[in-house]
């Protein structure tokens, strides 16, 4: 399919391009701001040819498409004013809140510069190895000048992230770029560097030193754009294209340098100094924490809460003890998918691995997890194990990255420094992790699709007649009226891979959650947005009321039992208020999953489309029957 088709059905199938509030791209993914995500179908944009999976995190919808994302996004700007700033647009939704709405910030703000930083990064890198070794001299202008082109990014980063704060809180970006122009200009950095006496009407100020700093120019850009909206409301139009920005200029410049600039440099290196320590502490521990988790901290989105840290340690340390450890995360994954494609007699899924694993090499690991070892579950185990493996080994070395870039083959010239110091253990963490996680994925091994491809037709008609003559194990009826959802199309990693265990969900019609069987009343969440019921033959039924619901608190709930309640099937256990939580911005979708579905050899769903209350939901066999 070629870019401009896939881009034109990514844009109608996430609800058009009123829907789109901005859009933005990092390595791999799409990440779309809509005004409303029930107008995306999600299920359509899955199935799509070039598309390998849909996530929505941090207030986020993320559609992942792989290295081909730049000529994606490119083609969505040629066919639509998605890209364009100038272009009308309808009110925005409410932002996200919490948690979601720090990373939403966040990634919105860095995800435009990570090409550019990795080949910054990649090239400052190559640098550090040709003086190292004596290829070039620091003297030479050749290096002067291709140093310059690999440090400007970074030396200039205020003024790039004025950009990308100002797009996202939709501020003038021109005004940002002066006010972070001004932080490094050459006269402020002249009394920086004298060490002059400064102050702003006898009011003393802190000079810092700017370039390569992350927080001041994000701090001093959000209350500009919060300015800058009274600013317009309050003067007359006939003025206010001219005043406005002189309101901003005088206010924002001197309060930047007297509290944003001195506030978000000691912020950076406090948060920076704590990571150091935790290194410095152990290592090797911290190392394996950072190699495990790296991976999962991508799927959640949370990631990003931990790359301007990266970025300040470069710009203040010059150089970063925290980020090699994650690097050993890229390699375990990879190596997990390594070992499927050894493992696997299923063709599609080893040519599957086999790609993902030459495009993991290079750091991009959505193609390995989301359509590898992820949905396998025990390779993605592997990965983790390997992972922490490598991290240790990488954090025991006392590895350094010295610039910016995302971990992978091509950017490992970004972690070797004067002498090569820790360079080796890098080496040995990122081989150690991979081939760990590819020999532990082989050893634990993983339900390959070819077992049901390759049933002979006699052995599948025998199933097919003990199913139709023999009675399942347990009966689920459905506890929610509404309509059928796969579980992989729910916009919650944990559930959508199964990891929590098999099951359905249900997009609620009716707010009413009713007993599915004969049991017992396990947990009674004290937010009231799930319930755990054990039948009376040890079935253990979880239903949980929508994805984040927690964080309302208990709000638009009310539970009608108690942990340790008998009930019968049909017994009204919950209710809730369906318009109001998706009015709080959440989802209603329902997961009703089997968390012991271990104990069962199949979870089979028995409806489709539209359900009612106790209908006929689930059968569970747990293979005794076929023996």
């Amino acid at each position: 399919m070629s870019q401009e088709k896939l881009a034109k059905e990514i844009v109608e199938l996430v609800g058009g391009e009123k829907n789109v509030e901005s859009l933005v791209h990092c390595a791999t993914r799409l990440r779309f701001v809509l005004k409303d995500d029930a107008k995306a179908d999600k299920a359509k944009l899955e199935k799509t040819e070039g598309i390998i999976a849909v996530k929505e995190n941090g207030g986020q919808f993320q559609v992942v498409v792989g290295n081909k994302v730049p000529e994606v996004y490119s083609a969505i700007g040629q066919i639509s004013n998605i890209l364009d700033d100038s272009s009308d647009k309808e009110k925005p939704r409410k932002a996200a809140k919490g948690l979601g709405g720090i990373i939403d910030i966040i990634s919105s703000i860095f995800a435009p510069l990570l090409g550019v930083m990795a080949g910054a990064g990649i090239l400052k890198g190559l640098l550090l190895i040709a003086s190292n070794i004596g290829w070039l001299e620091t003297t030479e202008t050749t290096y002067t000048i291709l140093y310059a082109a690999a440090d400007s990014l970074f030396y200039f980063l205020p003024l790039l992230l004025a950009v990308t704060t100002a797009r996202k809180f939709q501020g003038n970006m021109f005004v940002a770029m002066t006010i972070a122009g001004a932080l490094i200009y050459p006269s402020i950095v002249t009394l920086k560097s004298e060490g002059t006496p400064t102050d702003f009407f006898g009011i003393p100020v802190i000079l810092m030193n700017y370039s390569s700093t992350v927080i001041p120019i994000i701090l001093a850009v959000i209350v500009m754009s919060k300015l800058e909206k009274f600013f317009n409301k309050t003067l007359h139009d006939s003025v206010k294209n001219f005043v406005t920005p002189l309101f901003l200029l005088v206010i924002m410049v001197p309060l930047t340098l007297l509290v944003f600039g001195p506030f978000g440099v000691y912020v950076g290196n406090g948060i920076a100094a704590g990571l150091v320590a935790a290194f410095g502490f152990s290592p090797l521990l911290a190392g394996a924490v950072m190699g495990a988790s790296w991976q999962l901290l991508v799927i959640f989105g949370i990631h990003w809460g931990l790359i301007p840290v990266f970025i300040n340690n470069v710009a203040v340390y010059g150089q970063d003890g925290v980020k090699p450890a994650a690097t050993a995360s890229i390699f375990a994954q990879t190596g997990a998918a390594f070992g499927v494609m050894l493992k696997t007699k299923n063709k599609k899924l080893k040519t599957l691995a086999g790609s993902s694993t030459l495009t993991a090499l290079f750091g991009i690991t959505e193609p390995a997890i989301y359509g590898v070892t992820l949905p396998l579950k025990r390779p993605f185990i592997a990965g983790v194990i390997g992972g922490a493996v490598g991290g240790a080994i990488i954090g025991q070395a006392g590895t350094l990255a010295f610039a910016s870039g995302a971990p992978g083959l091509l950017t490992l010239p970004i972690f070797y420094g004067p002498g090569g110091q820790g360079f080796p253990g890098l080496i040995l963490g990122i081989v150690v992790s991979f081939v760990v996680s590819a020999v532990l994925t082989y050893i634990m091994g993983f339900k390959d699709p070819v077992e049901e491809e390759t049933k002979s037709e006699s052995t599948a008609s025998a199933e097919q007649h003990v199913r139709a003559t023999n009675a399942s194990d347990e009966i689920v009826f459905s506890p929610i009226e509404g309509t059928i959802v796969e579980l992989s199309e729910v916009p919650d990693p944990a559930f959508a891979s199964g990891a929590m265990g098999k099951g359905i969900a249900i997009e609620p019609a009716v707010g009413r959650v009713v007993a599915p069987f004969d049991g017992t009343v396990t947990v009674a969440f004290k937010k009231k947005h799930a319930l755990a019921v054990v039948s009376d033959t040890g079935a253990e039924i979880l239903v949980h009321v929508g994805v984040d619901t927690v964080k309302l608190d208990g709000q638009h709930f009310v539970s009608h039992i108690k942990e340790g309640d008998r009930v019968q099937a049909g017994d009204l256990l919950l209710e809730f208020d369906i318009a109001q939580i998706k009015a709080a911005g959440y989802h209603t979708v329902t997961p009703i999953i089997v968390t012991n579905s271990a104990n069962y050899e199949e979870v089979i769903p028995q409806a489709t489309g539209q359900v009612h209350s106790q209908e006929l939901l689930l059968k569970l066999y747990s293979g005794k029957g076929l023996e």
